[in-house]
């Protein structure tokens, strides 16, 4: 976490020091080593066998905090390479993104090349907030990463050099969803003080185990009422972050107004370290109430599921249909966390690993679908199902990568999905008596979901091309590298994962 602040902070030096020209390079590389250099320092930690707490207790290192930031940091390099892989006047970020959609000062920045740099150390400092997250040991801390994950987002959200309105749109819903969402979570952690009177999980499950209070105001509201509404509020923040129903409507307008490379980014490493935090708070903080919280989540378990699953069916923009697919994938994750046990935790540790690098993919290979100007150039990005019409004959490659993918997110048997899923649901059907109810639903949700993933393969291969409106980019090697990278895992996890189910189970003891 230290070295990726560190390199956030020098990345904000570049960018008030460095020479115009030199910026971007400059960036790309400082943020690829220091992302590097994170992730051997999380390998070397995860070879010694003590977990410990640091920073006055505020921060756990264990096995779970480990695995989800190795894996944060892997998907974050691999969305950093997609959105340094393309050229200024075609990128996917405005050139100035304080000039008005349309304007003179917009379109003089255009002609004049420039290259809004501003991304990179906004990326790393979410990593940040994103490593912390799962990390947290207390309320408090994990609301500070909260924010620092989140403000970046909300700008780099609205940073779209096309469709510039929707782009502000979709940054300007997340904030203000965003900021109930916090204060939501600031409210229930605040609850839980009054409960417990120490925002530390560790403090709040001892206080849950032996019935006492830490404050007065226990007395005044009950004990039991600070705890349950404590519990909701912070779920509906961490619900939130992970969209999950009812709180996923902000999901499909924000993934598609938002740079695609950005879509990719927040789909993936967002839903890895929220997640971490759900995992933590629900298996150290309150499984001495689990019995009051899993029948709720349940409920929102299964109505993410087919809600996702059913609402995909209907979408007509690819960047939508993902973001729809996205939440039906927060539903069957959190299958997995219900199961209470280890195999619970390495299975959705598992699953978020599998679903990151198919998700980071999949948006790479959209950002190289796009439409045709009349001179012949390279417009902006063509997310129409329509426009994938006839894709196979003219990008075969594209088409199967982006096939691969599809049939992953869909659970088809040697892909990762197929495995992340079954893991998810194995360790789901033994949790009597709601677990194989559950299952069940997240089988059927499934079957629903093949239609749709299906549907875009169909369009593909078996309908006429649209002709020359579209083309497919020609991507650059960082392109290539991470989608790759996607292939590699998409393959590797489903036809030989016990490795990774191993590191994961092994990985699946939270420190008390």
């Amino acid at each position: 976490m230290l070295i990726v602040f560190v390199a956030a902070l020098l990345a904000v030096l570049v960018e008030a020091f460095a020479p115009r020209t030199a910026r971007f390079v400059s960036q790309v590389v400082l943020a690829s080593v220091g992302i590097a250099a994170a992730l051997i320092s999380v390998v070397y930690l995860g070879t010694q066998e003590k977990s410990v707490t640091t920073a006055g207790g505020a921060v756990v290192i264990d096995g779970p905090a480990l695995f989800l930031q190795g894996t944060i940091l892997v998907l974050g390099l691999m969305a950093l390479l997609t959105m340094a892989d393309e050229a200024p006047e075609s990128g996917a970020f405005t050139a100035q993104a304080s000039a008005v959609p349309g304007s003179v000062d917009e379109a003089r920045a255009a002609r004049a090349g420039l290259v809004q740099t501003e991304v990179y150390p906004l990326i790393l400092f979410s990593m940040v907030g994103m490593l912390l997250f799962p990390a947290s040991n207390d309320l408090l801390t994990m609301f500070i990463a909260l924010e620092v994950l989140s403000l970046p987002l909300y700008l780099l959200c609205g940073l779209a050099r096309r469709r510039r309105l929707l782009s502000q749109e979709a940054s300007l819903k997340y904030f203000l969803l965003g900021a109930f969402s916090s204060a939501f979570f600031l409210f229930g952690s605040a609850l839980l003080y009054g409960f417990a009177g120490s925002v530390r999980l560790s403090d709040i499950a001892a206080a849950i185990s032996d019935g006492s209070t830490g404050t007065a105001a226990s007395a005044v509201v009950g004990k039991d009422g600070l705890l349950l509404l404590g519990v909701g509020l912070l779920a509906v923040g961490l619900l939130f972050k992970v969209g999950a129903f009812p709180f996923q409507s902000w999901t499909p307008d924000v993934y598609q107004g938002a740079p695609t490379p950005v879509t990719g980014f927040m789909a993936a490493c967002t839903k890895v370290a929220a997640f971490g935090a759900l995992l933590r708070i629900a298996y150290v903080a309150l499984p001495g109430v689990r019995w009051d919280w899993q029948p709720v989540i349940w409920v929102v378990a299964a109505l993410t599921m087919l809600i996702g699953s059913i609402i995909a069916i209907v979408q007509a923009d690819v960047k939508r249909m993902l973001a729809y697919s996205s939440i039906a994938h927060a539903g069957f994750i959190l299958v997995g966390l219900l199961a209470m046990d280890r195999d619970g935790i390495g299975s959705v540790l598992f699953y978020l690993a599998a679903y990151g690098f198919t998700t980071v993919g999949a948006f790479a290979l959209v950002t190289l679908v796009r439409t045709s100007t009349p001179e012949g150039g390279v417009g902006g990005e063509a997310t129409h199902l329509s426009q994938w019409q006839g894709l196979a004959k003219r990008s075969p490659l594209l088409a199967f990568t982006f096939t691969l993918f599809l049939l992953a997110f869909a659970g088809i048997p040697l892909t990762s999905g197929f495995t992340g899923k079954f893991a998810v649901f194995s360790a789901a059907v033994d949790q009597a008596p709601w677990g194989p109810g559950l299952v069940l639903v997240g089988v059927a949700a499934s079957a629903i979901a093949v239609f749709f993933y299906i549907r875009v393969i169909v369009l593909m291969y078996f309908n006429d091309s649209v002709g020359d409106a579209v083309t497919v980019t020609r991507p650059g090697a960082l392109t290539i590298f991470a989608v790759g990278v996607g292939v590699v895992a998409t393959i590797g996890l489903g036809v030989l994962p016990a490795a990774a189910l191993q590191l994961a189970n092994s990985s699946s003891v939270f420190l008390p």
